[in-house]
């Protein structure tokens, strides 16, 4: 099971919500946090996961989750709701970046992701999230690429692969349907050649009984 796979089974299904992206960053300026306030674990791992729940009216919502070295476990940290998101900043348009910023009402963090494209296929389901759930103020999206602002091709590509699915199925059904069709007349014709048969049989036995 993959990380995400396991994020999403072990910090969102237990809330009746499921995760619908994440990505994996680190820190671009360090904090200085005190010891006592990390519980002293050591290294590691964050990422930045956007969910909604299930329970409708759907509410999404951005959510920091930690995993520390030498556990398999995952802690949920902090969490804003999609409505406090201000802005976010893909910090170069022109080129791909790993590197972006999280304008929140109370907080702003500078991420580096694992990846530029997890970052991009990050922002493309942040983006149409925002879209999808937010009636008003949505947040601002600068120095992000026109693919991520107006393509959504990871959508795109998903519904593609579905709708492409629900092609090849329909015509698989159509050419069953076909085939059925073809043996009940295979069938009709060989009842009706049965029955001839049976007829001009006892026409013949009758004739040669007289």
């Amino acid at each position: 099971m993959s990380s995400k796979a396991a994020i999403n089974k072990e910090i969102f299904a237990p809330h009746d919500e499921r995760m619908l992206g994440a990505v994996q960053v680190k820190r671009r300026t360090k904090k200085k946090i005190p010891f006592l306030a990390t519980g002293g674990q050591g290294e590691y791992l964050t990422y930045i996961c956007l969910s909604v729940t299930n329970k409708k009216p759907s509410q999404a919502s951005i959510t920091k989750v930690k995993q520390f070295e030498g556990s398999t476990s995952f802690i949920r940290r902090s969490q804003w709701m999609l409505e406090q998101l201000r802005q976010v900043n893909g910090i170069d348009s022109n080129r791909d970046s790993p590197e972006f910023d999280l304008l929140f009402e109370n907080a702003f963090d500078q991420w580096v992701a694992s990846t530029a494209s997890e970052k991009s296929t990050f922002f493309q389901i942040l983006h149409h999230t925002c879209q999808r759930y937010l009636t008003d103020k949505k947040p601002e999206f600068i120095n992000c690429q026109s693919k991520i602002m107006g393509g959504n091709s990871i959508l795109h590509s998903a519904a593609d692969s579905v709708t492409s699915a629900v092609q090849k199925a329909s015509q698989a059904l159509n050419e069953r349907g076909e085939r059925l069709g073809r043996a009940e007349e295979k069938t009709e014709d060989m009842k009706n050649s049965a029955q001839q048969f049976a007829e001009t049989a006892h026409k013949l036995a009758m004739k040669h009984k007289c």
